[in-house]
């Protein structure tokens, strides 16, 4: 393949991808290509800046703006958080991993940044979904592409601190309810509802003009139109322009709420390659971003989290490559995928990044055919 439109062509062909943007960067080297249409049918076509339901790579951004309550000694990283989340001050965890919920016994200790930072805190999904503590959070986040339907953050807390931890404090990586945990303590520390502490802090500064809780109506023209794959074949309509992202949310998500561009992200990934600096202003130390970009996890933990980390640990909001499993590995690459379709990784060693924006849901854990041929080419052009 020669080019980034060699490896969508197919995919928009046979009809299984509506539509692309893709960003491949290193050094002053810039390659972006964009395919298909914005909704199946006839939409615009896709343009650089279509706007994208981009999941869970909104969590290295909520990461950074904890590590910047952190770089201002508002809190840090082996604070109990129960001082701005008390509905968590006294959490439980199950007997054994299959309990039933109301088997427990008291967590060894309490809750901290660094352990909502690293998804150890206790709650979140393991490679088994079926065990009764998993089905009850499952309950509380089932919600990920109607956000509307989510409950305000004073009311999810409380669901939360209902259900049982799966394991101790710092003990298990779990995955994905720690980055909302995080969007709410950044907005009881700050005092700023998440969507205003992100615009001030991070959108503005780094130019992030359209990545938010929400699409503005003079904004909808550009935002795509999200699908999910059907059983017997083809695709459906997860979500359209004028849908749950028309208007902000009661609980905007921490872990996978936002919107965005290709650029917008690459707009946060150069800061990050920049040691925190962007536009000749710092926007995080360069310790935070050190901290964000390296594996914090055990080898054990590294193992129990199953298919969610193959060849990689976990950093602050994102895996960090630690084996390469694939030939796109490479030691400290930094990033993650959103189950909309969407994948953004940097390594800081050579300055490379890669961004693929899509519309179609995720049906699991292992990455689509796309998203691996995306993952070579980029692995290839920035070697």
């Amino acid at each position: 393949m020669t080019s980034l439109q060699d490896i969508f062509a197919p995919h928009v062909r046979d009809g299984s991808l509506p539509g692309a943007v893709a960003l491949v960067a290193r050094g002053d080297r810039v390659e972006v290509a964009t395919a298909g249409s914005a909704a199946l049918g006839g939409g615009s076509p896709m343009a650089r800046d279509s706007i994208f339901r981009i999941a869970s790579i909104t969590k290295p951004i909520t990461a950074a703006a904890v590590m910047m309550l952190v770089d201002e000694r508002r809190i840090a990283l082996d604070d109990p958080v129960d001082r701005w989340l008390p509905e968590i001050a006294k959490p439980v965890v199950v007997r054994t991993p299959d309990a039933p919920v109301d088997d427990v016994v008291p967590a060894a200790r309490p809750i901290t940044v660094a352990d909502l930072l690293t998804f150890r805190a206790g709650w979140g999904f393991p490679s088994d979904f079926s065990l009764p503590a998993v089905q009850s959070l499952l309950g509380l986040q089932k919600h990920g592409l109607s956000p509307q339907l989510v409950p305000a953050p004073d009311e999810w807390m409380a669901h939360l601190a209902r259900i049982p931890l799966l394991d101790q404090p710092g003990e298990a990586w779990l995955y994905n309810t720690c980055s909302d945990i995080q969007g709410v303590l950044i907005s009881r520390v700050s005092g700023s509802a998440l969507p205003d502490f992100l615009a001030e802090r991070v959108f503005e500064p780094l130019g992030m003009t359209d990545t938010g809780f929400e699409v503005p109506a003079g904004k909808l023209d550009r935002f795509t139109t999200s699908y999910r794959p059907r059983a017997e074949g083809g695709l459906e309509p997860a979500d359209a322009p004028d849908g749950q992202w028309s208007s902000l949310p009661a609980f905007p998500s921490g872990a996978g709420g936002l919107v965005s561009t290709a650029d917008d992200w690459y707009a946060f990934a150069r800061m990050l390659l920049a040691e925190g600096v962007a536009g000749g202003r710092r926007i995080l130390s360069s310790d935070a971003v050190r901290q964000m970009t390296t594996d914090h996890l055990t080898a054990a933990q590294r193992e129990a989290s199953g298919l969610f980390t193959e060849g990689q640990g976990w950093g602050f909001g994102g895996s960090v490559d630690v084996a390469p499993v694939d030939r796109w590995n490479v030691m400290g690459r930094y990033g993650w995928v959103g189950g909309t379709g969407t994948a953004a990784h940097l390594v800081p060693s050579t300055g490379a990044v890669g961004i693929l924006l899509t519309q179609v849901e995720m049906t699991g854990p292992t990455p689509p055919a796309l998203m691996r041929d995306f993952w070579r080419y980029t692995a290839a052009e920035t070697a």
